[in-house]
């Protein structure tokens, strides 16, 4: 059973929902079924714009952080999909509008400033990025989406102070373009992503492109040593007892 489900809409919208209960986690299965999801829309000429939510009380709670130890390869695997897929998203050459209505927590911040534009539900839940918080690295392709979307200061707020927000923050931050209310969040989505799709592809695509070519450039340079220091950060003494408190606070 897939992760991910799809639903299409007037105009060529395709809903996208990342639907991995509890907590909509990233694991190797839910990035292989994202990247074939992104894949599928990319060539369908009768998808305009696609929508990114999440089902649930989140859109994504990030890595999970209940999995069993990888081994290195394992490791290895786990970064080239992660990089792939949010490379898919970043770069799908049709509008992506996120719809953010639960929390959206470290890798989930990331997967809704992946897209092009984001509204989120005016509503109880958190945000933000907290991997340093809790031991962990940015990947390349996450550091790039972060420094595309954000201000200097506001990335260094959410990179560095790796605090959970309220969702009343998310525009402040950057991490939204604008809150709604619950009756008006999914009309709304719906109908900007279907104004974004009607525009000419070619120009739309082009445009896109030209945006974040910096940032696709960034990561395409990333050298095997640089992943792999960055990958490093994640296995040392202090960073490993850091999750180990989270994970059990989470099962607390």
């Amino acid at each position: 059973m897939s992760t991910v489900r799809t639903e299409d809409h007037d105009a060529g919208v395709r809903l996208v929902t990342l639907d991995r209960p509890p907590a909509n986690a990233i694991d190797e299965e839910l990035l292989v079924d994202l990247g074939a999801v992104l894949d599928e829309a990319k060539s369908d000429d009768t998808v305009r714009a696609v929508i990114l939510t999440g089902a649930g009380r989140f859109l994504s709670g990030g890595f999970d952080l209940t999995t069993p130890r990888r081994d290195e390869p394992a490791t290895r695997r786990l970064h080239q999909l992660y990089r792939d897929t949010h490379l898919a998203l970043l770069e799908l050459p049709k509008p992506t509008i996120a719809m953010v209505q639960g929390h959206a927590i470290a890798g989930g911040t990331i997967l809704a400033l992946a897209c092009d534009y984001r509204l989120g539900l005016d509503g109880d839940y958190k945000v933000g990025l907290n991997e340093v918080a809790i031991g962990a690295s940015f990947p390349r392709i996450a550091l790039e989406i972060v420094r595309l979307r954000l201000t200097h200061g506001r990335a260094a707020e959410l990179l560095l102070g790796a605090a959970l927000y309220p969702a009343s923050q998310a525009v402040r931050l950057g991490i939204v373009d604008e809150l709604l209310p619950a009756d008006q969040l999914e009309s709304t989505v719906l109908r900007r992503a279907a104004r974004m799709g009607a525009f000419p592809r070619q120009s739309y695509a082009h445009t896109k492109a030209a945006l974040i070519a910096d940032a696709v450039r960034s990561v395409h340079a990333e050298t095997g040593a640089e992943a792999q220091a960055a990958a490093a950060v994640w296995t040392t003494e202090e960073s490993r007892a850091a999750r180990a408190a989270q994970r059990k606070k989470l099962e607390g």
